[in-house]
């Protein structure tokens, strides 16, 4: 329910503009991602009275729209920041990140993370984070390839103590701080998957897209993309982010908490219209 609702008001805010509304698959967790739930997926976005002009379906300028098929686009961007000296090779796991950090963190976002693994001599805020040596330096600590990100994660560099603003569409002015609200965070896995981050970064950029509508949850991933986009030269979209979708005492509807699938609802007889407009009873138990 809650990403039909944002895709819904992603679909509204096109029509509205006269803009273009494309779906994209994005795949990339092999452990969760299987072809069967993206035609459903597609199946239900139509069922809601949902089209777009371009997606995995239909195809389009800038096909595939498939984040499991591009990972040609997301090496070369790799290859890019490694050069420009903005990430490094980390060797912590989850258990040790979240150890690390100690007090618990907002549950939609990741812990900040320690710099256990930051190259030694980095100073917090120094310009030397952008330059080439400190890529050359942190690769060097690194046996794998110097070409092939796999076999550990890859961390940006985030410049400790920079303001990163923008303007939400929906929400308004937002101010972050990186290294405080945020910290280093992996734009490649060591399982040789490209993290959301980057993904979706190289993907807007490359697909022209003008405003991400996504959900509240993903607010503080934005000014992370923000500092990605300026790391590879690229413009910044506008960005909206939707309120989430909570049951009738306020739960978030989210997959974890069972709640009910678009199909299902389908399945007990509700219409687009009952679904769109959120006219559904508490039928969770």
């Amino acid at each position: 329910m809650g990403h039909a609702h944002t895709f819904w008001t992603a679909a509204e805010r096109a029509a509205e503009r006269g803009g273009a509304l494309i779906l994209r698959n994005e795949d990339l967790d092999p452990q969760r991602c299987r072809p069967e739930f993206a035609q459903a997926m597609i199946e239900d976005l139509q069922w809601l009275g949902i089209s777009w002009a371009e997606g995995p379906d239909c195809g389009g300028p800038f096909a595939p729209y498939v984040q499991s098929e591009r990972r040609g686009w997301y090496l070369a961007a790799w290859k890019t920041i490694v050069e420009r000296g903005m990430i490094y090779p980390c060797t912590c796991s989850r258990r040790d990140v979240a150890q690390a950090a100690g007090a618990p963190n907002d549950s939609d976002d990741e812990p900040v993370y320690s710099g256990k693994c930051r190259p030694q001599g980095i100073v917090p805020g120094d310009a030397r984070l952008r330059h080439r040596e400190t890529a050359e330096a942190a690769v060097a600590t690194w046996s794998g390839k110097s070409d092939e990100p796999a076999g550990v994660n890859w961390r940006f560099l985030v410049p400790d103590g920079e303001e990163i603003c923008f303007t939400d569409l929906q929400l308004g002015p937002q101010r972050m701080v990186a290294g405080r609200d945020f910290g280093d965070f992996i734009v490649w896995r060591r399982d040789d998957v490209p993290a959301y981050q980057l993904a979706v970064v190289v993907d807007d950029a490359v697909m022209g897209i003008t405003e991400v509508v996504r959900g509240a949850d993903l607010l503080k991933s934005t000014a992370r993309q923000v500092l990605l986009f300026r790391a590879l030269g690229l413009a910044v979209p506008d960005y909206y982010h939707c309120d989430l979708a909570r049951d009738q005492v306020g739960v978030r509807l989210a997959k974890r908490h069972d709640s009910l699938s678009v199909r299902r609802l389908r399945e007990l007889g509700f219409s687009p219209e009952q679904v769109r407009a959120g006219e559904i009873e508490d039928l969770s138990g």
